[in-house]
């Protein structure tokens, strides 16, 4: 009779156990997508179709780019919408934003797209000039915007783009105020938030060799994909949700 209790309390144990493993499997439903410099959100679309259609509730930043403060306050109100965790993702400039806006207590992971993951002292100017990209210089306005020229910007951009998109694109910009690629960060989230990587192995933008540094420094769950320009995002959206999905479903609260 006493053995039966035993075997009975363990099977309750190991039932519970098992059920918590079951909770804690479970995704994390939440994606906030944060776009880069010169880009707006809509450029998610492929990741964003992928990403709902598996059942995720996906809300895209549209940041103004008229300075670091205004585009990490743009991101937290994203955040604050949430009603649950939340897996931030940023690509390029938006690594940025989102090493700064992932300390938010609601985020539980972030992925960072050929992004920048900076450290306190750091920016993405100095950092650039540490490993050099490949791009042309970006045009400059009378105000101090930046933007890619449209000549250059298929081959810097999205080179795995097709032209047509590119062109589009390019004439599509949204300028960007030089002083975000200043920014400091104190605080970096990827210090105590779990982190992905995707590194682009062509990118022209940002050295795949920063990239390569940001996600060995960040311990980040790391993938490279051969042949992807900048705009990886959008070149190959299927790895870049599976990338996301899963982080939603190792991070945790």
């Amino acid at each position: 009779m006493k053995l039966n209790k035993l075997t009975f309390a363990a099977g309750m144990l190991l039932a519970i156990a098992g059920g918590t493993a079951q909770v804690q499997a479970q995704p994390i439903k939440n994606i906030v997508l944060v776009h880069g410099a010169f880009v707006g959100g809509a450029g998610w679309r492929p990741v964003y179709d992928r990403l709902t259609h598996d059942g995720y509730k996906v809300t895209l930043v549209q940041e103004p780019l008229t300075g670091f403060p205004e585009d990490v306050t743009a991101t937290r109100r994203i955040i604050d919408q949430q009603n649950g965790p939340v897996i931030l993702v940023g690509h390029s400039y938006g690594g940025a934003i989102i090493t700064e806006a992932g300390n938010d207590a609601k985020v539980a992971g972030l992925v960072y797209i050929a992004a920048h993951a900076l450290d306190n002292g750091e920016t993405e100017a100095s950092n650039g000039k540490k490993f050099p990209n490949s791009a042309h210089p970006f045009a400059k306005s009378s105000d101090g915007y930046l933007t890619i020229a449209p000549e250059n910007y298929h081959s810097d951009f999205s080179a795995d783009l097709p032209a047509a998109q590119a062109d589009f694109e390019a004439h599509a910009q949204m300028p960007t105020n030089s002083a975000v690629f200043t920014a400091n960060i104190p605080d970096p989230a990827w210090k105590t938030k779990p982190s992905w990587y995707m590194v682009a192995k062509a990118d022209k933008i940002i050295s795949p060799d920063l990239e390569r540094m940001y996600a060995k420094r960040a311990h980040s769950h790391t993938v490279e994909i051969a042949g992807a320009s900048h705009s990886v995002y959008q070149s190959h959206p299927d790895d870049v949700a599976k990338l996301i999905e899963q982080a939603a479903l190792h991070a945790q609260p």
